[in-house]
Order: C-alpha cells, then structure tokens, then sequence
C-alpha cells in the first residue's frame, strides 16, 4: 500500500516514540511511504525549533525519511480544491504519489473522508485497518 504520513504524525512520531512511532516502522517495513521533499524539511524545522529537539538529532530524522521513504513532487492542486492552502503540499504529495491513504492528525482533513480518490485517515484507524 502506498501511504502519506502527513507532518504531525512524523512529528508525533519522533517526539514521543509512542504509537505514531510505530506506524512510521510498520510503514517503512511493509508499505511504499510516500513524501515530498516539503514534508521531512518541515519535520526537521518542528523538531528543532518548537519541539526544542537538537539540530543534529531533527537532521537525523529528516535524513532517515529521505532514505526511507519514497520522495516525490507534488502534483499542482487548484487552490479551489483545498479549504485551506497549506494543504496543498501534502495533496500535492498523495496524488503525485498515486498514494492509497492519507494519515492525518488534522480534523479539517479527516473530515473529508477523501481526496480525489485518497482516503484520509486518522493514526488509530490506518492502524485498525492493518490488523
């Protein structure tokens, strides 16, 4: 399965170690993860700067996802399409890689159900729909 992880489960992923962290290692193991070279900056620029983390450690994230996850650019989107423009990077992403699911913390993107043809799901329910 082709899998976006929007920024705020990679960042809840390598915060906290906890659930979000194991989806990532599920995703790299057995599925193709998907992102664009926006995703891992931005993850990078979080870790660093509001979650306090060390330079050298949010370098070592972003790292290990350009290594391991399959980057892509984002396809165009209308800005008609999405309510809100900052989510035109990670539409970009899931279309330009014929992704499968979309996970996502964001209640605005879950809302939505899908995407032109992208199902967007929350962490607790892509992980219910592995098991």
């Amino acid at each position: 399965m082709k899998v976006v992880l929007d920024s705020n489960v990679l960042l809840a992923a390598f915060r906290a170690h906890g659930f979000c962290h194991a989806l990532v290692a599920i995703c790299v193991d057995r599925h193709a993860l998907i992102l664009s070279e926006a995703i891992p900056a931005e993850v990078e620029e979080h870790l660093s700067g509001k979650f306090g983390a060390s330079a050298a450690h949010a370098r070592q994230v972003a790292a290990f996802l350009r290594a391991e996850c399959h980057i892509v650019q984002p396809a165009a989107i209308s800005t008609e399409s999405c309510h809100d423009t900052d989510d035109l990077p990670i539409w970009g992403t899931a279309l330009a890689g014929k992704a499968d699911c979309l996970v996502t913390g964001d209640q605005a993107l879950l809302s939505l159900e899908t995407f032109q043809g992208v199902r967007i799901l929350s962490p607790r329910d892509f992980y219910e729909q592995l098991c």
